[in-house]
């Protein structure tokens, strides 16, 4: 009887890359024992120890970003430029943390009628955490340091195809943190509400799709368990009468081409106020075109193939669905010939507002305009979704960029004439169909901790 396995493949070429034994009933339970046991002797240690150690977890990345860019652009595709910068950011988050997570978990004293009185934050214990493919480092990380360096433990549960990556952030955590603070759980996604329900969890976080956020959220609100969701986004790019539009054009095409536009975050509709929608366009096709797709090993490689080969059947889908719709296309929406999980650079102009490519979440490297008649309209435009995880807004008047950004627009983050992008010293996560909960920066490291009032009277 052969035993069931989760296997990676390199959407490069299709190629098998492993296949990993699926743990047993038997293993899942000495996994969480043994997890649940190093965490009650975790949490004792002083925080200085803690982030101590956490500076060795970013020195040993550091010290193996090719070993582990290699496996990430291997595994789901990510450019290799992109795999190590993903890596190298990932060690700064370890610092980060290392320098400021005393600070952030320190005891608040509060004036009431007590003698003493303070807010103190704690540690909640064993924190399960479903983490997608798209960032396979990363992902995990930004939420894993956070909550070790708070005294929890960590239990992850990798998607199937960068199970590789779970496995080598296992061994590099081993080498430099107690032996059972950080484990993988190879197991099938059907499994979750069943670990959920283990009384040796005590909190869950999950990074993916809406949809399976709703059955994780669903999961961890019945057995009363601290759920973070970081769920799918539609992020709009707004680009105003007065921006500079060629500065524009080259960041919008950043921001949508990132991880070959494989990102919850990444830029996914661009509302151009009718003014300067044909320059934005014509600038931004420009830009597009320019970059290279290929083998993600590659140095000169910008756009690599998307994660598996299902889903560039979804993404083209989408774009022929809103090619009927009454879009037009500019630029790629051919899926190419030959191996490998590759889609082109896409460009779909005349996109209305209830077309597929403007209502659902597009994960590749589509681009879909939408024309809007004034600044009104294109705030209104954007916050008509389900969505609200990030956004940008593009303008020359920053000061008028800024007061949109804090007080119009609907989202969990915004920048301003930039590319949005996750930033360790900031809170990260969205509002709506996005999820609830944040990552990163001070808030952050709270999420998985118990918050404790405490008073002393005297007797």
């Amino acid at each position: 009887m052969s035993v069931p396995v989760l296997e990676s493949r390199n959407p490069h070429d299709d190629s098998v890359i492993a296949t990993y034994p699926i743990h047993s009933a038997a293993a899942v339970e000495d996994i969480l024992g043994s997890v649940h046991t190093e965490q009650l002797r975790w949490r004792k240690q002083p925080i200085e120890l803690r982030v101590k150690l956490l500076e060795l977890v970013g020195a040993a990345l550091r010290d193996t970003v090719e070993e582990h860019a290699q496996l990430i652009s291997r595994e789901m595709g990510k450019p290799i430029k992109q795999a190590r910068g993903e890596v190298e950011k990932s060690a700064l988050l370890c610092d980060y943390y290392a320098q400021h997570a005393a600070r952030f978990l320190g005891d608040q004293r509060m004036a009431t009628e007590a003698e003493q009185a303070a807010v103190v934050f704690r540690p909640l214990g064993v924190v399960l955490a479903i983490m997608p493919w798209n960032f396979p480092y990363w992902q995990a990380i930004r939420f894993a340091i956070p909550a070790i360096a708070a005294g929890n433990a960590i239990v992850l549960k990798h998607a199937a195809n960068v199970t590789g990556c779970a496995l080598a952030m296992e061994k590099l955590m081993q080498e430099c943190l107690p032996q059972h603070l950080f484990r993988a759980l190879l197991v099938r996604s059907d499994r979750m509400s069943e670990v959920i329900a283990d009384s040796r969890i005590a909190a869950v976080t999950f990074t993916g799709s809406t949809e399976a956020g709703r059955k994780v959220g669903a999961a961890a609100g019945h057995a009363l368990k601290k759920a973070v969701l970081e769920l799918g986004g539609s992020d709009p790019y707004i680009v105003l009468a007065d921006a500079d539009i060629e500065h524009a054009a080259k960041v919008c095409a950043a921001a949508r081409l990132t991880n070959s536009g494989q990102s919850c975050v990444a830029a996914k509709r661009f509302i151009v106020v009718d003014a300067v929608h044909d320059r934005f366009v014509e600038a931004f096709a420009r830009e597009l075109s320019q970059r290279k797709v290929g083998d993600p090993l590659k140095m000169d490689t910008d756009v690599g193939p998307l994660a598996r080969a299902d889903l560039v059947v979804e993404i083209d889908q989408q774009v022929q669905r809103t090619i009927a719709e009454g879009a037009r296309l500019v630029l790629g929406g051919k899926r190419p010939s030959g191996p490998g999980a590759y889609y082109p650079p896409t460009l779909l102009v005349d996109v209305e507002p209830g077309m597929t490519a403007a209502r659902e979440e597009l994960f590749g490297p589509v681009a879909p305009v939408i024309r809007a008649a004034s600044t009104e309209q294109a705030l209104a435009l954007a916050n008509d979704s389900e969505f609200g995880l990030g956004g940008a807004i593009f303008t020359a008047d920053t000061a008028k960029g800024w007061r949109l950004a804090c007080d119009e627009l609907d989202t969990g983050a915004v920048a301003v004439n930039a590319q949005l992008v996750s930033d360790p010293r900031l809170p990260f996560g969205g509002i709506k169909n996005s999820g609830f909960g944040r990552e990163l920066g001070e808030y952050g490291i709270r999420e998985f901790v118990n918050v404790k009032a405490v008073s002393r009277f005297k007797v």
